[in-house]
């Protein structure tokens, strides 16, 4: 019989995606059938099917591919160190007030970045929540707290690292950007990466890795390993928000963070950020 999914239903449904979101797993199936659907459009069609009857909640799984993702540009010319603060504004100017796409609507603040102009360590994450909405930064609320602790744990301060995200505008509930959305904002991300020119840049969560690398795969595939983005060597590891949802990850994180601590020469530390 037909019937709506009720506000805890769509709740639930919400948390498991981005549980398996944050694990790498992209696409789901039917069983003995081939069609996939992404995370990101499930979310999407439970938007629009909880105002209106659906005989099956497997028929959430029946969705088109995501649209393929763009082909990367390469790094622009290098800047002096003493102008990246300059260069850095001036991307923000660029970005102005900015409604270009719909993330536009509901946001407070763009949220454009925050840190060392001359970092040697970068960290991107998938894009602003309530706190950082609201304050304009990123990551200041419960995964912000988290994050601070990792940079301690590395034997650094976070106004020696740099921080920012795919998208620059909270998304509406938190989900996943579109697309449509990323693919319009990263190319902003890109050019601050281009001025700061960090050694090692971590990508936190698989949002950030697919937008970084340019393409989807699980975060069990591209964890433990280093790969090459924008000029740098780029890390795979858990979005703090997922290791508040399951803590049993941080020793996985760590051990994430340990190789870009390889990278720069920093000193091991004895025990994994709590």
């Amino acid at each position: 019989m037909a019937q709506r999914l009720s506000p805890e239903t769509e709740a639930a449904v919400r948390a498991r995606i981005g549980y398996f979101r944050d694990l790498g797993i992209f696409d789901f199936y039917r069983r003995g059938e081939a069609p996939a659907a992404t995370a990101e459009e499930i979310v999407a069609e439970i938007d629009t099917k909880t105002t209106a009857p659906v005989a099956d909640s497997r028929e959430l799984l029946q969705m088109p591919k995501a649209q393929p993702m763009p082909v990367l540009e390469q790094p622009t010319a290098i800047v002096a160190p003493k102008d990246k603060a300059a260069a850095l504004e001036a991307i923000r100017k660029d970005i102005g007030p900015c409604d270009r796409c719909e993330l536009s609507k509901a946001r407070n603040n763009i949220v454009f970045g925050d840190g060392d102009p001359n970092a040697r360590l970068m960290f991107v994450g998938e894009g602003p929540g309530a706190d950082e909405d609201a304050q304009g930064l990123p990551f200041v609320g419960r995964a912000g707290q988290l994050l601070n602790n990792m940079i301690s744990a590395m034997g650094l301060r976070r106004d020696q690292v740099y921080i920012a995200n795919i998208v620059k505008c909270r998304p509406p509930q938190n989900r996943v950007p579109e697309p449509i959305e990323a693919n319009t904002c990263v190319p902003f991300l890109f050019r601050q990466i281009d001025v700061i020119r960090p050694e090692v840049i971590v990508a936190l969560g698989a949002t950030a890795a697919t937008y970084m690398l340019g393409g989807k795969s699980p975060l069990s595939a591209l964890r433990g390993r280093i790969h090459q983005a924008r000029g740098a060597k780029l890390i795979v590891t858990y979005h703090p928000a997922y290791l508040l949802r399951d803590p049993r990850q941080k020793k996985e994180a760590w051990a994430d963070l340990q190789i870009a601590m390889s990278e720069l020469g920093l000193k091991p530390q004895p025990k994994a950020p709590v």
